[in-house]
């Protein structure tokens, strides 16, 4: 069935290439989401390897985490700025996944992240998960894991409460719309662990902060934090 279905494949291909996500151009073979072109372009952070780097210090006498990095800045009219809407409104997990992994490639030569024992992403409630039928945060952490062959765990910490969009919410009132939604169902898993805790994007903190702060108020242990993007 492989023979038969390859040749058709690659005939699609042909008449329906895909394409860079970024500039709309044709993938060459080998590409994947966006072309080498747009790829050099990412505006990446660099920051995995700089202790006390602005996103760690975001988190400054909020949270008490290990170390924190981003993989590229999320800026107003960058057109990056897409690759993370059609992840989190358009069904694009292989945009979370490959991500992922690349990101997960520099964390790999960066030596405050290689005693990591757990990959988990910031939960979605129950109710979000079914309407969107994933969550992006868990597909960036199958990328992460790739490439650092550390495991996901999707199961430990949970989101108990429905809360309404941060988007378009000021910093204090994406604090209070998420304190106190965050579970850990079985903190002696994670007792005496390295953590890092994945999201999209990190704008305020306010949903990595209280998901930190609701962990480490369950179980002794250790986190760190990776984003895909850095709002700044």
């Amino acid at each position: 069935m492989f023979k038969v279905f390859k040749p058709i494949q690659y005939f699609f291909g042909l008449i329906y290439p895909d394409i860079c996500e970024i500039c709309n151009k044709s993938l060459a073979h080998g590409e994947k989401i966006i072309c080498s072109n747009c790829r050099i372009d990412i505006p990446l952070t660099h920051n995995c390897n700089e202790r006390g780097n602005s996103v760690e210090q975001i988190f400054w006498g909020r949270a008490p985490i290990v170390a924190a990095a981003s993989y590229f800045f999320f800026t107003r009219g960058s057109n990056y700025r897409t690759l993370l809407h059609k992840l989190k409104y358009a069904s694009r997990d292989d945009i979370g996944i490959t991500l992922g992994l690349w990101f997960g490639n520099e964390l790999a030569t960066c030596e405050i992240f290689s005693d990591i024992d757990y990959i988990i992403p910031v939960p979605l409630h129950s109710k979000k998960l079914k309407i969107r039928g994933y969550n992006q945060s868990e597909k960036i952490c199958d990328g992460l894991a790739s490439a650092l062959n550390k495991p996901v765990d999707s199961k430990t910490v949970i989101r108990s409460e429905f809360t309404n969009t941060q988007t378009k919410k000021n910093r204090m009132e994406r604090w209070h719309n998420v304190s106190n939604v965050f579970e850990v169902k079985n903190p002696a898993k994670l007792k005496g662990k390295h953590i890092l805790l994945v999201d999209d994007v990190l704008t305020t903190g306010a949903t990595l902060e209280a998901c930190c702060n609701a962990i480490l108020s369950n179980v002794e242990c250790r986190i760190s934090i990776a984003t895909l993007a850095f709002a700044h």
